[in-house]
C-alpha cells in the first residue's frame, strides 16, 4: 500500500568567493535542484550545492521551523563539512565541547572505554548543542527565498527533462532534479525504491533537554558519557557553552503501539523513566530526577535500499540510510552526503545527473552501510581499543569519489 494522499507518476526515459570549498564553481545557466525536507541534511546540502553554483530551493511541510528539544553531538566528520560552509564559528560558539567520549558500566560507574577527542586527533573538533541551535545555523547561510514552508509533498511528476513537484496546498514546483531529504518516513523514497514500511526492533529513545541549574550546582562532567546497560543505555551531555543546558538520550525495551508518522514529539512519561532506570548510578539518577518533563519516540530502521537513485531523482541522509542514534551519526552522514552530491554534480557542471547521482551513490553506500549495521547492533564504543580513525577522519571534502558503474547493492 502506498502512503494515502501520495502518487508517484514514473516516466521512462570561474571563480567565485564560495570557491573555498575546493571545488569548480559552475558558469552559464544554473542547474535547479528542489530539496523535499529541512532537516540538517537538506539545509546542508542546500548550502554545499550553492556553493558550487547551482540554484538549490527547499521545501518543507511544517509551516513554521521549530526548536525540537534535542541534543545532537557533530562529530569531526560532520565538523569538517560545516567548515566549509561556513557556519563552524558560529557552531563553535554556542556549543560544548567535550573532553572524551567516555563509557561507563551502568551501576559501578567503572569505566569501560573512554577516548578524548582533542581537535588535533581528527582535525576538526567535536561539538555537542541543541539541535535547533544548529539548524539555526545552517539557515544562516542560506537567502530566506529559498525555504518553502507549508509545502507538503504529495506527487513527482519526472520526466527528460526535470522534475516536478506537487504539493497539498495545490501549487507545483519545478527543477532539473530532485533531492530527497525527507527523513525516515521519505515520500521520495516510495518513489525511488517503492513503498515499504520501517523496522521497529522494540527500542524506544526518552530524550530531555532542560536547564542544568535544576541539578542544584551537581556537575555531570566534563565528557560525553553513554552509561551502559544490561539492556538499555543512557548517553547525558551538555549542549551549551556555558553548561547551562543538559540533554539526555534514552534506549530502553518497549512496545510501540502508540507510534505514529509524527511520534518524534510524543510526550514520555518521567515516572516510567525512572522506574526504567532504577539501580542505575547516582549520576544518572540524579539527572533524571531533576527532569521536569521528557519526550519519547520509536526507534526506526530500514534495511539498506538496493539503490538512491532513479533518473533526476535522488536520496540523502535518513531518506536513504536511516541508522539508529547510537553512534550519533544519523546527521552527520547526512552532513557528509550534502558535499560529496554536490562534488559529483560539479565534477560535470551538471551535464551529467543521473551519472553524478549514480557516483554519489557509489562513494557513499559502502560508508553508511557499514555504520548502519554497527549503530544496529548497539556495539560501538562499548570497550575494547578499535579504530576510529575510519570513523571520525573521514573529510567527505577530500575523499576520493568512486566510479558511477561501481555502485552496489
Amino acid at each position: 500500500m502506498g502512503t494515502p494522499g501520495y502518487s508517484v507518476t514514473k516516466s521512462k526515459g570561474s571563480q567565485d568567493p564560495l570557491v573555498q570549498s575546493g571545488l569548480e564553481v559552475m558558469s552559464g545557466k544554473k542547474l535547479s535542484v528542489a530539496i523535499v525536507g529541512a532537516g540538517m541534511g537538506g539545509l546542508a546540502v542546500a548550502s554545499t550545492l550553492r556553493q558550487v553554483g547551482f540554484d538549490a530551493q527547499v521545501y518543507e511541510q511544517a509551516p513554521r521551523l521549530e526548536r525540537i528539544g534535542a541534543g545532537i553531538q557533530m562529530m569531526p566528520n560532520a565538523m569538517k563539512v560545516l567548515r566549509r560552509i561556513g557556519v563552524e564559528n558560529q557552531v563553535r560558539a554556542m556549543s560544548f565541547q567535550p573532553y572524551s567520549h567516555l563509557n561507563r558500566v551502568w551501576d559501578t560507574g567503572e569505566a569501560m572505554r573512554e577516548l578524548p577527542m582533542p581537535e588535533d586527533l581528527f582535525g576538526a573538533p567535536y561539538l555537542c548543542l541543541h539541535r535547533g541551535d544548529l539548524q539555526e545555523a545552517l539557515l544562516s547561510v542560506l537567502p530566506s527565498e529559498t525555504i518553502h514552508l507549508g509545502k507538503k509533498l504529495t506527487g513527482l511528476d519526472p520526466s527528460s527533462g526535470g522534475v516536478t513537484l506537487q504539493f497539498a496546498d495545490g501549487t507545483r514546483a519545478e527543477a532539473d532534479a530532485l533531492i530527497g531529504a525527507d527523513g525516515v518516513h521519505s515520500l521520495v523514497r516510495e518513489f525511488v525504491a517503492g513503498p515499504d514500511a520501517p523496522i521497529h526492533k522494540g527500542r524506544i529513545a526518552y530524550r530531555a533537554v532542560y536547564p542544568s541549574s535544576l541539578l542544584n550546582g551537581r556537575d555531570i562532567g566534563c565528557s560525553r558519557t553513554k552509561w551502559w546497560g544490561i539492556d538499555r543505555h543512557i548517553v547525558i551531555y551538555y549542549t551549551s557553552a556555558s553548561r547551562g543546558e543538559i540533554y539526555f538520550v534514552t534506549s530502553v525495551p518497549e512496545p510501540a503501539e502508540w507510534l505514529t508518522r509524527e511520534s518524534w514529539s510524543a510526550k514520555g512519561e518521567v515516572h516510567e523513566l525512572r522506574a526504567a532506570y532504577a539501580g542505575f548510578h547516582e549520576d544518572v539518577l540524579a539527572v533524571l530526577e531533576a527532569c521536569p518533563d521528557c519526550h519519547k519516540w520509536a526507534i526506526l530502521e530500514r534495511e539498506p535500499l538496493s539503490r538512491w537513485s532513479d533518473g533526476r531523482v535522488t536520496l540523502l541522509g535518513d531518506a536513504c540510510h536511516p541508522m539508529t542514534p547510537y553512534m550519533a551519526q544519523g546527521a552527520a552522514t547526512a552532513i557528509e552526503d550534502a558535499a560529496v552530491l554536490a562534488r559529483c554534480l560539479a565534477e560535470t557542471e551538471g551535464d551529467d545527473i543521473e551519472g553524478s547521482f549514480r557516483r554519489y551513490e557509489a562513494s557513499r553506500k559502502p560508508r553508511t552501510a557499514k555504520i548502519q549495521a554497527i549503530s544496529s547492533a548497539n556495539t560501538w564504543m562499548r570497550g575494547g581499543d578499535d579504530d576510529t580513525s575510519w570513523l571520525y577522519g573521514y573529510d567527505a571534502w577530500n575523499v576520493p569519489l568512486a566510479q558511477a558503474d561501481t555502485v552496489t547493492s
